[in-house]
């Protein structure tokens, strides 16, 4: 499915049917051949505008999978990288990918010295490090926390920011009403609230519970000060507002 290296119908399904984490354990092996990894124009686009507020030294990748938000801190922070997921599966594949030590690869930025990287097991909700990040992003996780849950994992990542640090996520625009994309997602939400009703243990991944009111609501009660800058190379709307911006939370 989606590509000839990709999940089959079946081993979605099966997928669907696990928890979250034995779900991205299974998926873990051929996750970067799905449309559920962001895409390189996406992280190219955050990349660009976070280097603007740097430098960084220290940076986290929170619910990192197998690594592409690591990628993105390796080319803006000079001395370390922490990625951090509760999948087994997913930092597996993180580990295969980014070698621990050793030149940034000329893709990455300039020929030097790439931070080290190390790899966590942890869940989001509890993460087990001290203020020591100047940095932390995620990209496409957020989906897996019921709303009520938004404001301790923005606590958690606030913990572990130094002061003055940040964090940066995008999030796009909602689609219009009517359309072909706002059926999806609402569909796709229903079917998953169906799901999860009738059959044990939950696979949380909702699409249309990360409201940008909701969500900057939750940051600044997690101690942050926000604010939104536009990501405009990854086009604007009919109306010319952006298709996605990106979020910059400050712990103060």
């Amino acid at each position: 499915m989606f590509t000839e290296q990709g999940p089959t119908v079946r081993e979605l399904a099966v997928q669907a049917l696990s928890s979250i984490e034995r779900g991205y354990d299974l998926l873990a092996p051929k996750f970067d051949h799905t449309p559920y990894r962001t895409p390189d124009r996406v992280l190219d686009a955050v990349t660009d505008e976070v280097r603007r507020l740097g430098p960084f030294d220290t940076g986290l990748d929170v619910c990192c999978g197998t690594g592409a938000g690591v990628g993105v801190l390796r080319r803006l922070c000079r001395e370390r990288v922490v990625g951090v997921d509760f999948s087994a599966g997913m930092l597996a594949e993180a580990r295969a990918a980014f070698p621990p030590e050793g030149e940034r690869p000329a893709e990455e930025g300039p020929a030097e010295e790439a931070p080290a990287v190390d790899w966590v097991r942890a869940d989001a909700r509890s993460l087990p490090f001290a203020p020591a990040f100047d940095l932390a992003l995620s990209f496409g996780a957020f989906g897996h926390f019921l709303p009520a849950e938004r404001f301790g994992l923005f606590a958690e990542v606030h913990g572990s920011l130094r002061p003055g640090g940040q964090f940066v996520f995008p999030i796009g625009a909602p689609p219009p009403v009517g359309s072909r994309a706002y059926w999806t997602l609402l569909g796709f939400d229903a079917a998953m609230r169906v799901r999860n009703a009738l059959w044990r243990p939950q696979f949380v991944m909702y699409y249309r519970t990360f409201r940008l009111g909701d969500v900057l609501e939750d940051l600044t009660r997690a101690g942050f000060a926000v604010r939104l800058t536009p990501l405009t190379e990854l086009g604007r709307r009919p109306d010319g507002s952006p298709r996605a911006r990106l979020v910059v939370a400050t712990r103060e």
